[in-house]
C-alpha cells in the first residue's frame, strides 16, 4: 500500500533496508571475523533490538521479560529465557531463537525467525562467556547506547533509486527549494532546477521542515523504527567541499551547519509547526507525544514549554493557530483535536473523518479547522464549542496527505495519492486550481513565502513547481542527485 504515507512502520523499515543495502556497502562487524571475540554492544545488542525489543522493552515486557538493559536481559523473565554462561545449548534464550516449535522468539505472528548467521552470533557470544563490553554500565538503556554509537552513512554520490520526497520548503528569498533526501537535504534552484547544495544529515529521512524568521532551517526527521530527531541547520554554513559545482555541507558534525539538536525520540518525528512570530515550535510523531518549545530566547536557548499526550496513535499533523493560544493536531487514531495552550487542556475532538487524519491546519482567524485524510475528503469544522463540521469537500481521487494554508490569501493547498496538487478557496471549499504532471503519489507540498508558487514532490522523487495564479508549470526535476530513470 505505497499510497499510504504512515500506515505501517514495517513498510518504512522495509524500504529503508532495501535502499540501504542497494546504495551502500556495509561495514563488516567484529562478529564477521571468526577470530575476534563477539562484542555484545556492537554485534549482539543490535540483533536483540531488531528482533526482540518490540515485545520485550521496558513498556510491554512480554512474559515480564525486559531485554533493554544488560542486567534485565541476564535475569530472564517468568518463562525462563535465562542465559547459562558458556553453554549456549543449555540457555533458554538461545533455544527459543533456534527452535522450530511454537514457542519461538520472535513469535511467528511477530516476525521472521533469526537467520542462521544471527543465531550463530548469539551462540558464540554465550559460549565466549556472555560478556558485557568493558566500560559499559550493566544498567544502561541499550536503546540509547545503540543510538549513541550509530554513525550516519554518507548519502550516495549518485542515486541508483529515487528517494521518496516526504518534505520540502522554499528558502525565505523564494529562489531555492530544500528537499529531503536519503541522509541529506538537497537545495535546488527554482529558476533552472540546478542542484546547488547537498547537506549531509544523521536522519535518514526528513518528514517536515520550516524556516525560522532568521533563515535557519528546522527539520524533523528519523531513521524509521530506530530513532527520530529535530535539528536546526544553517544551510549557508561552512562548505566541506565542492563536487562538480555542488557545495557539500556536513550537517552531522560541523557546528556552523548543525546549529542545534532539540530532541531525540525512539521513532520518527513526523510533523512540526512554527508560530507566525517564530517564537513557538510544536512537533509530533510516532510516540504520540506533542512537544512544544519556547524559542523566544533564540534557537540557542530553547525551552520545553509543555508536552501533550492526547492521541491514541501516531501524531501525523500539527498546526499552531494564528492566535497563538491553540494547537490543532491530527492522528492515525482517526481524530483531529484542539488543545488550549494556556489552560493545558484538550478543548475538543473532531471525529468526522472516521479514518486516518493525515494533516490539519487552522484558518487565519483561528475559528475554523481544516483536516484531510484517508477518506479523500477535506473537512472544515469549528474549533470551539462542539466542533461541528462546516462542510466536507471531495475532489481528490485518493488519500489526501498534506494541507498547507496560503500565507496571505484565503486559500489552502492539498496533495494526494491521486497524483495531483490542488488549490482551494478557504471560504467556500471550491477547488480553484488543479496542478498535474506528477506521476506518483504526492506526499509533500510547500508554498513560497511570497505566495506565488507551490511545489509538490512524492513517491518517485519527482518535484514540480507551479504558479498558484494560473497553475502553469515553472520547473520540474527529480530530487535524487545523479539518478537516471530507466528507459521505458
Amino acid at each position: 500500500m505505497r499510497n499510504t504515507r504512515f500506515l505501517c512502520c514495517v513498510l518504512c523499515a522495509a524500504v529503508a533496508a532495501v535502499v540501504t543495502l542497494l546504495l551502500f556497502r556495509s561495514t563488516p562487524s567484529v562478529a564477521q571475523n571468526a577470530q575476534a571475540p563477539i562484542s555484545f554492544i556492537n554485534d549482539v545488542a543490535p540483533i536483540f533490538k531488531e528482533n526482540c525489543f518490540a515485545c520485550h522493552d521496558s513498556k510491554k515486557r512480554s512474559g515480564k521479560f525486559d531485554m533493554t538493559t544488560f542486567d534485565k536481559l541476564m535475569a530472564g523473565g517468568t518463562n525462563g529465557e535465562q542465559i547459562v554462561v558458556g553453554k549456549a545449548e543449555e540457555s533458554d534464550l538461545y533455544s527459543l531463537i533456534v527452535t522450530m516449535d511454537e514457542r519461538r522468539m520472535p513469535p511467528r505472528d511477530k516476525g521472521e525467525a533469526l537467520s542462521k548467521e544471527k543465531a550463530a552470533i548469539v551462540q558464540r557470544w554465550i559460549k565466549e562467556g556472555a560478556k558485557l563490553d568493558a566500560g559499559l554500565d550493566r544498567k544502561s538503556d541499550l536503546v540509547k547506547e545503540l543510538r549513541t554509537r550509530w554513525k550516519a552513512p554518507p548519502p550516495p554520490t549518485a542515486y541508483k533509486f529515487p528517494a521518496i520526497v516526504n518534505s520540502l520548503a522554499f528558502t525565505p528569498d523564494n529562489k531555492n527549494l530544500v528537499v529531503g533526501g536519503h541522509h541529506e537535504l538537497t537545495v535546488w534552484s527554482v529558476a533552472d532546477a540546478k542542484l546547488l547544495k547537498r547537506i549531509y544529515t544523521r536522519a535518514e529521512r526528513a518528514y517536515a521542515m520550516t524556516f525560522l524568521p532568521d533563515g535557519k532551517l528546522i527539520v524533523a526527521g528519523s531513521r524509521p523504527g530506530q530513532e527520530g530527531d529535530v535539528r536546526v541547520y544553517d544551510i549557508n554554513g561552512k562548505i566541506l567541499k565542492d563536487e562538480a559545482g555542488v557545495a557539500i555541507l556536513d550537517g552531522v558534525n560541523e557546528p556552523t551547519v548543525l546549529l542545534k539538536h532539540l530532541v531525540d525520540t525512539d521513532d520518527s518525528v513526523l510533523c512540526l509547526s512554527l508560530s507566525k512570530d517564530g517564537k513557538k515550535l510544536a512537533v509530533g510523531g510516532c510516540d504520540r507525544i506533542i512537544r512544544i518549545w519556547d524559542l523566544s530566547g533564540g534557537i540557542a536557548n530553547p525551552k520545553i514549554e509543555q508536552t501533550i499526550e492526547n492521541h491514541a496513535d501516531w501524531v501525523l499533523g500539527i498546526s499552531l493557530a494564528a492566535d497563538g493560544k491553540h494547537l490543532l493536531s491530527s492522528s492515525r487514531d482517526k481524530t483531529a483535536k484542539v488543545w488550549d495552550l494556556a489552560a493545558k487542556e484538550s478543548v475538543l475532538t473532531f471525529p468526522g473523518h472516521q479514518n486516518i487524519v493525515f494533516d490539519v491546519a487552522s484558518s487565519a482567524d483561528g475559528k475554523t479547522g481544516f483536516s484531510v485524510g484517508s477518506d479523500n475528503q477535506v473537512r472544515a469544522w469549528g474549533t470551539s464549542g462542539e466542533g461541528k463540521q462546516v462542510r466536507a469537500t471531495g475532489g481528490h481521487g485518493g488519500e489526501i496527505y498534506k494541507l498547507v494554508m496560503h500565507p496571505t490569501l484565503p486559500l489552502y493547498v492539498t496533495c494526494s495519492a491521486d497524483k495531483t496538487v490542488r488549490v482551494w478557496d478557504a471560504n467556500n471549499g471550491t477547488n480553484t486550481k488543479t496542478m498535474q504532471g506528477l506521476t506518483e503519489s504526492v506526499f509533500a507540498i510547500a508554498i513560497s513565502p511570497d505566495g506565488t508558487l507551490v511545489a509538490g514532490g512524492g513517491y518517485d522523487g519527482e518535484v514540480k513547481v507551479w504558479k498558484i495564479a494560473d497553475a502553469m508549470l515553472v520547473k520540474g526535476f527529480n530530487a535524487s542527485p545523479g539518478y537516471v530513470a530507466p528507459k521505458k
